[in-house]
């Protein structure tokens, strides 16, 4: 048995007056998402624990089948992982972002774009350096990661404060929303410092001069300790792979004992390498057992509240990621394909919600199927009356005990 995971990052949604009512996945053309969920089971899954903020760390751990409630402790120490940085156990990694700060009143900064307009990596990579270089030390370390996506890592930290991802406070006045409690002034300083570095910084001059914006300010949110997590290969006894462009996920693929499987042209945003994600999955499936593959490209357009660009992400996913998979699967014999959204990001609100998300499972043994005809959207997956709750023993079943969930 192949086990497939194909993972839209933020894919569901709330129905929209931008889209007359209705959601992007019942606005886009998707026939292989409906033929999945038509012809296989299709239903709603809770990847948020209650009192946990919604976001993909803490949601694509419950996809992969971990308790967050047990094994999440911030999504610092899982990009981290993916990029083979070492924590010891006093050590607090804190997810860094290149943003870019309107206004340079303290009392009315806000977040202007949580992305800094999406810099590219190699502008972001000289920045982070150039920032460690000047305020590094061995205490504190900034490592240069994917476009706006990088890490600070304060060793044998005693303690942290509270913090809020950027992407929750696009267009807000930033002052409620820094860093508050516990080591909050440690945490400032260092985001001030690096902020100074960074207004003066020949990169930015360049960018503002090519009419881009700047990366003005770093963000430090997600910070958290090392967490103990079991490998899927000891759970399942399954060798397998993940296929991401972002640190997140190939870190937790990591503390999962997934082997993390880089794509050329794979960025994290609309324009990846849909099918050279595709194909890559398919050569794993070769020696592989599961293969995780995950797009970003509908969560960026949801934050950026595009409806536009979250159906074309939608449509690409469709088309060139889980249609080239659904079209070949079947020379490996005995096969499951799950298809899902690890959580919301509605375009109106431009951000993560903690409701439960649609999914489907497509089985090559007929009986695992309801095939109830149902295309894949939010209406129809709570319209079977299916949910998974908690989310993280949707793994067990996809893996363990499909036939009978389905029988019963």
């Amino acid at each position: 048995m192949k086990y497939v995971v194909l993972l839209g990052d933020g894919m569901a949604d709330y129905p929209t007056e931008k889209l007359g009512g209705k959601t992007p996945l019942q606005c886009a053309l998707t026939p292989h998402l409906d033929q999945i969920s038509a012809e296989g089971t299709i239903g709603l899954v809770d990847t948020i624990p209650a009192g946990l903020k919604p976001g993909s760390d803490v949601a694509n751990l419950s996809v992969l089948g971990y308790d967050p409630l047990h094994t999440y402790t911030g999504r610092g120490p899982l990009e981290a992982a993916s990029m083979g940085i070492n924590l010891g156990p006093n050590d607090i990694a804190y997810r860094c972002n290149l943003v870019t700060i309107g206004s340079k009143d303290t009392d009315n900064a806000c977040m202007d774009d949580f992305t800094a307009g999406h810099i590219s990596t190699k502008e972001a990579r000289e920045i982070i350096l150039d920032i460690n270089k000047a305020i590094g030390s061995s205490q504190y370390q900034f490592f240069p990661g994917v476009g706006y996506r990088h890490l600070f890592v304060w060793r044998n930290a005693s303690g942290s404060p509270e913090t809020t991802a950027p992407h929750d406070i696009t267009g807000k006045t930033i002052v409620s929303y820094l860093p508050q409690g516990n080591f909050a002034e440690e945490i400032k300083s260092v985001m001030h410092k690096a902020g100074e570095i960074l207004n003066n910084h020949q990169i930015n001059a360049q960018r503002l001069k090519n009419g881009k914006k700047p990366a003005n300010s770093i963000w430090l949110w997600g910070q958290g300790r090392t967490p103990k997590i079991t490998s899927l290969t000891q759970k399942y006894g399954l060798q397998g792979g993940m296929i991401s462009a972002v640190d997140l996920l190939n870190g937790i693929g990591v503390f999962a004992g997934l082997k993390v499987i880089h794509v050329e042209g794979a960025t994290g945003y609309i324009d990846t390498n849909y099918e050279g994600k595709a194909k890559t999955a398919l050569d794993a499936l070769k020696f592989m057992d599961f293969i995780f593959v995950h797009l970003e490209a509908p969560d960026e357009m949801g934050h950026e509240g595009n409806a536009a660009g979250k159906i074309q992400a939608i449509e690409s996913f469709d088309e060139k990621i889980v249609g080239t998979i659904l079209n070949h699967i079947g020379v490996f014999g005995d096969y499951r394909i799950l298809v899902l959204s690890d959580h919301p990001t509605p375009l109106d609100l431009k951000t993560h919600v903690g409701d439960p998300s649609p999914f489907a499972v497509l089985s090559s043994r007929k009986e695992e199927n309801k095939a109830t005809g149902l295309p894949f959207n939010e209406i129809t997956a709570k319209e079977s009356g299916i949910i998974i709750s908690p989310g993280y023993l949707l793994m067990d079943k996809f893996i363990k005990d499909w036939s009978s969930f389905v029988g019963s």
